[in-house]
């Protein structure tokens, strides 16, 4: 957001950007309706070093600007203005607007919102704001500090050595960390982000003309030095909003067109000169994925940004979109800005009052009537790493919702198992009590239990900030009953602007308290409005570890022997803290390996663990084996469960057979002697199996030795067959068998082998032969 003069940036989008920017061009594209150019890459123009913020902000004393002054030093560009409808579209017609089919069950009645843990005043319009509005209260949570930003640009870094939480030092200007420049001007759009994975504090505003202000702390004591860093990044980076990631500081902004920026994290961690890499081209305002919790996103992950897209506004369906920001700091060539994944939602109506119509939300006692925000996705968009699956979370507001406008927060859970992101759940939260809810933030602790904070507005209901969270276990889609975080008691009567974010976050301390900052009126008036923030803890998280397990029921699978099958075997966190399970596998005779040797799973979450059991090659069918699998908690190693895998041998049998006769199947003898066969039966199938034995088409006495013949597969078997010769035979007499084997498992297998038996011819008796002599 700027002042007025910088919508002119629409006009002008193509910049010469000078010395510190240099432009390369990557063809990857996000979609056929925005095309990502890039990267842009930028140097920072300064970098130095401030004074310890201690000694900064004892010597400020800050007052109260002329209290007549009543000006919006950041309004809200429209980047549609110079369109002849202002960017409507005529795609919202406030008479006719659907409720909202998330609706009628996004509220879970009998699910208790926790009461505030406690709650303090943060920074106010009175304490130098200058009758600006809107606030644009801010805030994140360190182990050990809070620090709240508002605009024109006040910090307050409050001690948590006290609770409720103290000013550590007096509230100061972001721009005094600056000795002189651009940055030294405050004009706003404040972002604070406790970067986690390095304990440090990143402070950020923007500048004229064109220029991003960041500070990073040299250590985790926000109180000290900081790194000061000003890029000229080109055009002016109207609302933005940063996220952490290993890589890189994150940014979205709403310029000439919606972009995408990676700031060097590493080098300004360090205090060195540092670049930026900036894509451009998208159609709706992104936000940039933020790590909460204490495990990084896996090695290489790109920082992720997201979208929603209305199909009469957009084109397509009613969608979010995923963008990958993938940076190399070492060739920007390489960078890329793609669209990762394009997931259908249910269908919401874009707006509650038109694209950037900011009178829009009522308020007693007044006809001023404030923006919803309904255009751009609502700070932040938190990450988490649970080890079996990854989660973002997001919200942002919509139409059709029941109260006086139609405003209501739409928020959604997205998980990643795989390759992609899918919509695990999503709500819109509208208890039907005819106010309007607007200016949400949400975040998710360590068990997977989401917070959900937004303004609650209408004609009879004085804006006030209030919260709602839901378990892990809770029905899909769905939150519990509001709590208050503080009651408003005045309406603004001098702007339209409300907001324009507020910020929920998680405490790195514990992952279970949430921490949440938003503005309200304590009496009705043009500008002085105040800031409180609150904490909040879900019960369930903070309680005494339990660990509990459950494994899939006992399962059975039948395969052919040497072929490998898998079981996928499913194992539940029972217990209500985050555990790793061990896996073990016994009472296997085959051979079983299991695809992990240890599970890690949030409380209620769920995950997958293969077994391999490969048949052995030999098994003959019906043979089996049982594995049984163990998951054992490291917590409690007697909170485990187990399952039994049963594996039999099942063999598709194949019936085949060959006959053969050992030696001559021809054979002789005399008459009156007989003639014996051996007759080599085999089975060439892959079962056991018996064959019937016949003879057909003799004459002379034929007998087998058995009528059936039993063989095992592969096996061979032998057998005889007796041929008598009849006494009276004379040569050149022979007869004829066939010997057929029928496979009693397939009577179509036959195999038949023809015995050919013959009369051996008598030679005559040796002997002299004297004729007889007759004598007279």
């Amino acid at each position: 957001m700027k002042r007025a003069w910088h919508l002119l940036l629409l006009m002008s989008f193509i910049l010469v950007f000078g010395v510190a920017l240099t432009r390369t061009t990557n063809t990857a594209a996000t979609s056929a309706a925005d095309p990502a150019t890039g990267p842009i890459v930028g140097q920072a123009v300064s970098v130095s070093t401030s004074r310890p913020v201690r000694e900064i902000a004892a010597e400020q004393t800050l007052t109260t600007a002329d209290p007549t002054l009543v000006r919006e030093i950041n309004p809200r560009h429209n980047p549609l203005k110079f369109e002849p409808d202002m960017g409507q579209r005529g795609t919202w017609d406030r008479f006719n607007i659907p409720v909202d089919p998330l609706i009628a069950r996004g509220v879970n009645s009998t699910a208790a919102t926790p009461a505030l843990d406690f709650s303090f005043e943060g920074v106010g319009n009175p304490t130098g704001c200058g009758g600006c509005s809107p606030p644009d209260v801010v805030g994140d949570v360190g182990p050990n500090h809070y620090i709240q930003m508002v605009n024109a640009t006040k910090v307050a870094i409050y001690t948590r050595a006290t609770t409720p939480p103290t000013l550590a030092v007096p509230v100061f200007d972001l721009g005094s960390l600056w000795s002189s420049g651009n940055c030294t001007g405050d004009l706003g759009d404040p972002i604070p982000m406790y970067d986690s994975l390095a304990d440090r504090w990143l402070l950020s505003q923007f500048a004229d003309p064109n220029h991003m202000c960041i500070a990073i702390s040299q250590t985790a004591d926000p109180t000290g030095s900081y790194h000061l860093y000003e890029f000229n990044v080109g055009d002016f980076p109207d609302y933005f909003k940063f996220g952490v990631w290993p890589d890189g500081y994150y940014m979205s902004a709403n310029e000439g067109s919606y972009t995408a920026y990676a700031f060097d994290r590493a080098k300004m961690l360090n205090g060195q000169a540092a670049t930026f890499q900036k894509f451009t081209g998208q159609n709706n305002l992104l936000l940039p994925s933020d790590v909460d919790g204490p495990t990084a996103p896996p090695a290489g992950t790109p920082n992720h940004f997201y979208t929603f897209k209305d199909n009469s506004f957009h084109g397509g369906s009613d969608r979010l979109e995923v963008y990958d920001f993938h940076v190399d700091w070492v060739n920007s060539g390489n960078s890329t800005f793609t669209l990762a994944n394009s997931i259908n939602i249910a269908a919401f109506t874009y707006t509650p009052c038109g694209f950037f119509n900011f009178n829009c939300i009522r308020q007693p006692g007044t006809n001023q009537r404030f923006d919803a925000l309904g255009e751009w996705p609502m700070f932040r968009f938190p990450y988490r790493n649970f080890g079996t699956h990854e989660t973002l979370v997001g919200t942002f507001t919509v139409g059709g919702g029941l109260g006086e406008q139609g405003s209501a927060v739409r928020w959604f859970e997205l998980r990643k198992t795989g390759a992609n992101w899918t919509l695990f759940q999503e709500g819109t939260y509208d208890p039907n009590d005819g106010h309007d809810r607007v200016n949400s933030s949400i975040a998710m602790d360590k068990n997977g239990n989401i917070a959900l904070g937004f303004t609650v507005s209408s004609s009879t209901q004085f804006p006030s900030i209030r919260y709602t969270t839901r378990l892990a276990t809770d029905p899909a889609g769905t939150m519990g009953t509001e709590q208050i975080l503080q009651a408003g008691s005045g309406s603004q009567t001098g702007s339209n602007r409300w907001g324009d974010y507020s910020a929920m976050s998680i405490d790195p301390a514990n992952d279970c308290t949430f921490w949440y900052t938003n503005e309200y009126y304590p009496a009705s008036a043009s500008s002085t409005w105040k800031t409180r923030i609150g904490a909040f803890t879900t019960p369930e998280c903070l309680a005494a570890p339990t660990a509990g397990v459950t494994v899939s029921p006992n399962a059975a699978q039948a395969s052919q022997p040497g072929a490998t099958i898998t079981y996928t075997v499913a194992i539940t966190n029972t217990g209500n803290a985050a555990d790793t399970f061990n896996i073990s596998l016994s009472g296997q005779t085959w051979t079983s390996t299991a695809s992990a040797a240890s599970i890690a799973l949030a409380a209620g979450a769920s995950g997958t663990v293969n077994v391999n059991v490969t048949v052995p090659g030999g098994a003959q069918n019906g043979d089996n084996d049982t594995v049984t699998l163990t998951a054992t908690s490291q917590a409690d190693g007697n909170a485990s469960d187990t399952a039994d895998l049963t594996t039999t041998a099942q063999i598709n049998p194949v019936y085949s057979l060959s006959l053969a006769a050992d030696g001559s199947a021809a054979q002789s003898g005399p008459a009156g002697t007989a003639v014996t066969y051996t007759l080599t039966l085999t089975n060439t199938g892959n079962v056991m199996d018996t064959y019937d034995i016949d003879l057909s088409g003799q004459t002379w006495t034929s007998t087998p030795s058995s009528t059936t013949v039993m063989v095992s597969a592969g096996q061979a078997s032998t057998f005889t067959v007796v041929v008598a010769i009849p006494a009276n035979a004379t040569a050149p007499d022979a007869d004829m068998v066939t010997v057929t084997a029928t496979s009693q498992g397939d009577a179509g297998q036959t195999a038949a082998v023809m015995l050919t038996t013959s009369v051996t011819e008598v030679a005559p008796s040796s002997g002299i032969f004297l004729p007889l002599v007759m004598r007279p």
